[in-house]
């Protein structure tokens, strides 16, 4: 003789449903209700008077709240439909934060197409008025002075964190760093170029603006990212292996170079690739040490040299007549510091899995 075993059920209240034995809604329902909510919108919408993309949007959104909500909580219980209102609500708000960065990207590709040609990475603006010209000059400045400025950076950083984790953890002087490098991780970029500006005209005289200087205020900038990201990355690395290491007799300078750092290289790398980002496109202290040079320039120690984010500005604010090749060569160059920003960010994601620690050994 066999038994089944019913589950109580109340005929008429499908807000109680059993999450074990409810139905589920097809795959296709959520975009179903989302163009049926977008057409209804834009319907009433368009028969009150009201238009635009925003309010259709947010009519649109709201009713596809409801509807999808009331009718989850039918098919699917109370509880499901609730955990489907929730995953929604946070959706539209990540649409929602990424609309300005994709509106930003389009813009910027749309309008720095058209003179992203030949003549844009291999002239340079010397003697030219008006059309034609490029930022072969602003291009090789940035990469040199951002090359520079990572140069001093790093060292600096990988060091000071090295001596914050590994050797300061219990001097008041460590603790007096991280509170200076935590200010630092604030201060205005115009407060470093004028640092930097300051520095150099005491040592070779005011008005001095060349290459390194630039390079000089972009790592006051840099610094603080470095040994910050570098010191969080040496703090995951296990305690168990430095005592291992010590328990073979290995000295401690041995331990950081041949244990410790390995094992964080992925992360230091990527948090130095964060930082040449932090500050690939910084205009203000460039503004004032490194200067604008309508030539091509590669010596950082002799006369002001471009960079991009300089000759953007400079296209831009102080256009010729016609504005129009002034305002196409400015949009070109954002689009290639964007684009370079791009490319060093997924070198930096191939470097760090390259050099990451691998299960097994």
């Amino acid at each position: 003789m066999s038994t089944s075993l019913k589950l109580p059920s109340q005929p008429g209240d499908m807000t109680h449903v059993n999450p074990l034995t409810a139905g589920k809604l097809p795959r296709f329902t959520e975009a179903a209700l989302l163009v049926i909510s977008l057409v209804i919108s834009a319907a009433v919408l368009s028969l009150v008077g009201v238009g635009g993309f925003v309010s259709i949007s947010i009519t649109a959104a709201l009713l596809f709240l409801m509807a999808s909500f009331a009718l989850s909580a039918s098919v699917e219980g109370r509880r499901q439909a609730k955990d489907r209102l929730a995953a929604h609500i946070v959706t539209g708000f990540f649409i929602l934060a990424l609309a300005p960065l994709l509106s930003l990207a389009w813009g910027t590709l749309a309008s720095g197409i058209e003179r992203f040609d030949l003549q844009f990475f291999t002239y340079s603006m010397r003697n030219v008025i008006g059309d034609g010209g490029g930022a072969v000059h602003a291009i090789w400045g940035t990469l040199i002075i951002t090359g520079m400025a990572t140069l001093i950076s790093v060292p600096i950083g990988l060091m000071t964190a090295i001596y914050l984790v590994e050797y300061g953890s219990r001097h008041k002087l460590a603790s007096a760093i991280r509170f200076f490098v935590d200010v630092m991780t604030g201060i205005p970029s115009i407060v470093a170029g004028l640092f930097a500006y300051t520095l150099f005209a005491m040592i070779f005289g005011p008005g001095t603006k060349v290459g390194v200087a630039g390079a000089v205020a972009l790592s006051v900038l840099m610094i603080p990212t470095v040994v910050r990201s570098t010191e969080e990355m040496l703090r995951l690395v296990p305690n168990e292996l430095r005592e291992a290491s010590y328990a073979l007799g290995v000295p401690k300078w041995r331990t950081i170079v041949r244990v410790v750092l390995p094992t964080s290289l992925a992360g230091i790398i990527t948090g130095v690739v964060l930082a040449i980002a932090r500050i690939i496109g910084e205009t203000a202290p460039l503004l004032v040490t490194a200067g604008m040079n309508p030539s091509l320039n590669t010596n950082p120690f002799d006369a002001p040299m471009a960079t991009l984010p300089v000759f953007v500005y400079y296209q831009y604010v102080t256009p010729g007549i016609p504005q129009d090749p002034y305002h196409a060569r400015a949009w070109a160059g954002a689009l290639t510091l964007i684009l370079m920003v791009m490319l060093l960010n997924l070198l930096g994601r191939l470097i760090a899995w390259k050099f990451a620690p691998k299960p097994g050994r």
